[in-house]
């Protein structure tokens, strides 16, 4: 690591607060804070949208995948799209005739405010578990070049100073400095992952460029007849996938939110399916990186290279493979992706303990003496500590970052999906129905994930979604009958 690579790491650090603050404009209620205003520009929410979801998890884990198994995380990406155009045309019409806010005031102007609550705390802790994995994997290159450097610094004390410096725009420019931070974030580390694809291909030998060529490793899909348990098979993938994508993209506050800030459905529908094109695109991008790496290693194994996970394969290229000045580029663009996830996640949690508990907030506020917009900071402050403290609690897993990641999320989503589903498309359903087997199905999902094997459970993690949504609709379905012979 050069004088040269830790100039523009610094600069990265001191000049995008001052941006993203200057972007932002006055923040002078908590409607600003946490809605944006909702006149934002629909590509600027398109490349938020992108870097929110691809975070340092993204950066790191999808070429480690592809240096084994080429580009299947592109033919997720297919399923992606698919799932995004569905809720673009059936869930975002439900949303804007609202105007919420927080995407669990529908449900719970459908189903009353417990079942409002229930699902937003489910939000909750799932973003705390699936944010401090993001925040743990964004800190180890950092830590990796410290120690390089012989500046070893302790894992808690990176995090905080990752954190810290992400707390000083969110607060400052609530959700638009946090949507423009994002478009400059995803810029940066675009940028400097097609630097390191052009620099692996302008050094790979004629040899190399045609094992890759002629590898199977293009290809977009497994062809396995293990449906459900390879998360990359064309049924997992695209149906899966895109069952997935209708539900972290049509019911987690972390999404839905920067659509709700366009200035109309159509802006909000443009930025949404428009992310999932450009979210397939960066999947090929690191793809072409874990590839490249594969041929320019000459087929070894990570083993052999004295790399204990695939996570580890990309960070080792930057900090010893990489030249002077493209390595501090590289890594301001992981800081940019941990940072750009990071302060999405804590204006989505704010936006969320305010409006879905806003009389115990209002209470709390008054009894502290703080304005609503000062409480909406302090809150967000909160979250910030506890997502220091669920990264920590991270620090010996093992497997790859991505997919344990996205696993935490899906144990989550299938139970919301159904539970949305339910009030956009079941006018029979009730509360009394809906609510005990949204529990149920979260408590039986998170149990196949936790007690069986790790990173996926007994079952790919593409599917932990769509056994989440039937199980909540085969346990509405036995309740409405049980309920229906006791009355």
């Amino acid at each position: 690591m050069s004088a040269t690579d830790i100039v523009i790491i610094c600069i990265y650090c001191l000049t995008l607060p001052f941006i993203a603050f200057a972007l932002s404009g006055r923040q002078d209620s908590v409607a600003t804070y946490v809605g944006g205003g909702h006149d934002l520009p629909w590509w600027v929410i398109c490349l938020s949208l992108v870097a929110t979801e691809t975070s340092t998890l993204t950066i790191i884990s999808i070429p480690g995948i592809a240096y084994g198994s080429g580009m299947v995380f592109v033919g997720l990406a297919v399923g992606y799209v698919i799932g995004r155009a569905l809720v673009a045309w059936l869930f975002l019409p439900h949303y804007f005739s609202g105007h919420g806010g927080s995407v669990y005031q529908y449900l719970g102007q459908r189903f009353g405010h417990t079942m409002e609550r229930t699902v937003s705390a489910t939000f909750l802790i799932m973003r705390v578990l699936a944010e401090g994995i993001r925040l743990f994997a964004g800190m180890l290159p950092v830590a990796a070049i410290l120690a390089s450097l012989h500046v070893p610094l302790p894992q808690w004390g990176i995090m905080v100073g990752i954190v810290g410096l992400t707390l000083c725009y969110t607060m400052a420019g609530g959700l638009r400095a946090v949507v423009w931070s994002d478009a400059i974030q995803l810029a940066i580390y675009i940028g400097g992952t097609a630097a390191c694809v052009g620099l692996l291909y302008h050094h790979a030998t004629d040899m190399q460029i045609h094992l890759l060529r002629h590898s199977n490793r293009f290809h977009l899909f497994h062809k396995s007849r293990q449906y459900f348990l390879d998360p990359y098979t064309p049924c997992a993938a695209m149906i899966g996938g895109a069952i997935m994508a209708m539900a972290s993209h049509g019911t987690d506050q972390l999404m839905v939110q920067r659509v709700l800030a366009a200035r109309n459905l159509r802006d909000a529908r443009k930025a949404l399916v428009g992310s999932g094109i450009m979210v397939g695109c960066l999947f090929a991008l690191l793809s072409l990186v874990g590839m490249l790496l594969w041929a320019r290693n000459d087929e070894r194994s990570l083993a052999a290279m004295g790399l204990r996970t695939s996570d580890a394969l990309f960070p080792d290229f930057i900090v010893h493979d990489v030249p002077m000045g493209l390595a501090g580029l590289l890594i301001a663009g992981l800081l940019s992706a941990t940072m750009g996830s990071l302060s999405a996640t804590l204006n989505a949690m704010t936006s969320a303990t305010l409006l879905d508990f806003s009389t115990p907030c209002r209470a709390l506020a008054r009894r502290a003496g703080l304005s609503g917009l000062a409480f909406a900071r302090l809150v967000t402050v909160v979250w910030s500590a506890v997502l220091v403290l669920a990264a920590l609690a991270f620090a010996r897993s093992h497997g790859p970052a991505v997919v344990f990641g996205l696993s935490v999320a899906s144990c989550a989503y299938g139970a919301m999906l159904g539970a949305f589903l339910y009030a956009m498309f079941s006018r029979r359903a009730r509360t009394r129905e809906v609510l005990p087997s949204f529990i149920a199905t979260l408590v039986t999902v998170c149990c196949v994930m936790v007690f069986g094997p790790p990173y996926g459970a007994t079952i790919a993690f593409t599917w932990l979604v769509p056994l989440g949504v039937i199980m909540m609709f085969a346990c509405g379905l036995m309740l409405r009958i049980v309920l229906n012979v006791r009355q």
